[in-house]
């Protein structure tokens, strides 16, 4: 399972998603969507307007800092 975080340097909900991922153990790749253009109109065009956006295979995404999910992940 790949996890991937659409992610800007300033956004703190980024930092928590980091932060719980990284405590429940599962490995995700960072993707700033303030330097990759393409990730920014990937997302923008999926509907989400905020950071962090979530993708973790081809049909679960969400946006926010979600505990919940996160936690479902996990187990």
């Amino acid at each position: 399972m790949e996890v991937v975080v659409y992610s800007t340097p300033s956004c703190v909900q980024c930092k928590q998603t980091y932060r719980e991922l990284d405590k429940k153990g599962i490995a995700y790749k960072v993707v700033d969507l303030s330097v990759d253009e393409a990730a920014m109109s990937r997302v923008r065009g999926l509907g989400y307007a905020q950071a962090p956006v979530v993708e973790v295979g081809a049909d679960n995404m969400w946006q926010g800092f979600r505990p919940d999910l996160i936690k479902k992940l996990a187990a």
